[in-house]
């Protein structure tokens, strides 16, 4: 809002999960205050895959900070050796993980980096405390 974040956008030059490395862990620096987003696009077998069920998971972190494992594409040469996951936003720390198969699976998306230029920088006072003072957010019902 009004000018006081700037915008670094990087694109990923991409990660290979394999038999051998079988995950891949996209961190910030934790001292970083920056915002940072990190988004998907696309997750497809490269040369030397067979033909079997290859079963890519993210693992991030919920609302309550617990770890979780999510799969987002389940690739066979044969049937969908390619997804398009339509840049699928994550915040780091994030975990992707090939949990079956033997790959090897491309990953490929961008990184997103929100600077605040003006550390000092402060809300507006013409609002009232009221309308500075955020909802919370419920959980979803189940």
């Amino acid at each position: 809002p009004n000018g006081c974040w700037s915008f670094s956008h990087l694109l990923l030059p991409g990660c290979e999960l394999t038999a051998s490395a079988k995950s891949y862990t996209f961190q910030v620096d934790e001292e970083d205050d920056s915002d940072h987003i990190l988004a998907l696009s696309v997750v497809c077998l490269t040369d030397g895959a067979k033909d079997e069920c290859n079963v890519v998971e993210v693992i991030g972190r919920n609302h309550e900070n617990q770890e979780i494992a999510v799969p987002v594409a389940n690739l066979k040469l044969s049937c969908q050796p390619l997804l398009s996951l339509d840049n699928f936003k994550l915040q780091p720390p994030v975990t992707f993980r090939l949990a079956a198969g033997s790959g090897p699976v491309h990953l490929a998306g961008w990184h997103r980096i929100m600077h605040r230029e003006d550390a000092s920088f402060e809300e507006d006072d013409d609002l009232s405390e009221e309308e500075k003072e955020l909802a919370p957010i419920m959980p979803a019902k189940k």
